[in-house]
């Protein structure tokens, strides 16, 4: 299974990203890591070099402040586009990132290409949950708007990589919405919910975003745009309560001795709700397996991203994928 990683992208690269690919190349010797990049770059940060792992040279970085369609076309030899080009030309069957990622929906859009009969791939993190099983989450800001008919497909992709990479043998498909009876929501989801009621998935209905974090569904649909605001809120929630705990906390010796009992549980519960904890984020749809990292991605997120390419490989992720959107157009053909 030969896995490209973008040596060049995230906040602490090439480091961090040498010292995971290290790490997973030394678990895992059915996998061949190709870090593409600077190659005296990333030399100067490998202590050791598996014999499972190369270096394939790139000249240029695309920067976190780059626009993603400008950077992915001009940059020809960026390490993010090379590690793409890899992945269409069939020398890499997956690709992973922590850089810029718009310009990684770009190179997987334009580089990569998208399964036929997928209109639009969808950025697929996953978000924490209270019992720790988390939901996967699509679409979380690849595309602004959607139609009912690519709900759908976010609807059938989201449950196959449940399936096939987490191991859930039905998984429970829910739809973002204002309201959980079937007749509640705006155009796009009302038209959406019998589509997937006649879907082969485990459809169980509209989720509210207030039971998002309970678990209510293993997978949540929604377009872009409602999905990225669902994110940021979660995300601005969190910061804001473990801001005021900090404070509280800090007032007085008597908090301060409190904070320092609570300290393990508190810090072990911030992990369990940090979706950046969860691993990399897969862009379903795409011709090819495409991973994206947090940007602030340390070299254990660069392990973990490796082992979940690998699980998705072992599995024929992207080939189930496409079978079954396939299989469904010739359904509606017919």
């Amino acid at each position: 299974m030969r896995i490209a990683i973008d040596a060049m992208g995230g906040d602490h690269a090439p480091k961090v990203v040498v010292e995971g690919a290290i790490a997973a190349a030394k678990e895992w010797n059915d996998v061949h890591i190709i870090l593409v990049g600077n190659q005296a770059a990333i030399e100067s940060h490998m202590t050791e070099k598996p014999a499972n792992i190369t270096i394939r040279h790139a000249e240029e970085v695309i920067e976190a402040d780059d626009e993603p369609v400008k950077a992915v076309r001009r940059k020809k030899d960026a390490s993010m586009v090379v590690a793409g080009k890899l992945v269409r030309e069939k020398e890499a069957e997956a690709m992973i990132s922590a850089g810029n990622t718009g310009a990684l929906m770009t190179t997987g859009l334009l580089v990569v290409g998208r399964i036929p009969g997928i209109e639009r791939p969808a950025l697929a993190p996953m978000l924490p949950t209270m019992d720790g099983s988390g939901v996967l989450a699509l679409d979380l800001g690849a595309n602004m708007d959607a139609t009912p008919e690519q709900l759908l497909q976010y609807a059938i992709m989201g449950s196959i990589y449940r399936a096939k990479v987490h191991g859930i043998a039905k998984p429970r498909v829910g739809l973002l919405n204002v309201g959980t009876e079937a007749a509640k929501g705006n155009e796009l989801t009302k038209a959406a919910y019998p589509l997937m009621e006649q879907a082969p998935i485990e459809f169980v209905g509209n989720i509210e975003s207030s039971q998002v974090l309970k678990a209510s569904c293993d997978v949540i649909v929604c377009d872009g745009f409602a999905g990225n605001i669902m994110l940021k809120t979660l995300e601005g929630a969190a910061s804001a309560i473990f801001s005021a705990l900090r404070q509280e906390f800090t007032k007085t010796l008597f908090s301060k001795l409190a904070a320092a009992i609570l300290k393990p549980g508190l810090t072990k519960f911030r992990k369990k709700m940090d979706y950046t904890e969860h691993g990399a984020a897969p862009f379903l749809g795409l011709d090819g397996l495409v991973l994206k990292s947090h940007g602030s991605s340390d070299a254990n997120a660069i392990y973990n991203a490796v082992r979940q390419a690998r699980i998705a490989l072992q599995k024929d992720l992207v080939g189930t994928i496409s079978a079954e959107i396939s299989r469904g157009k010739r359904d509606m053909e017919s």
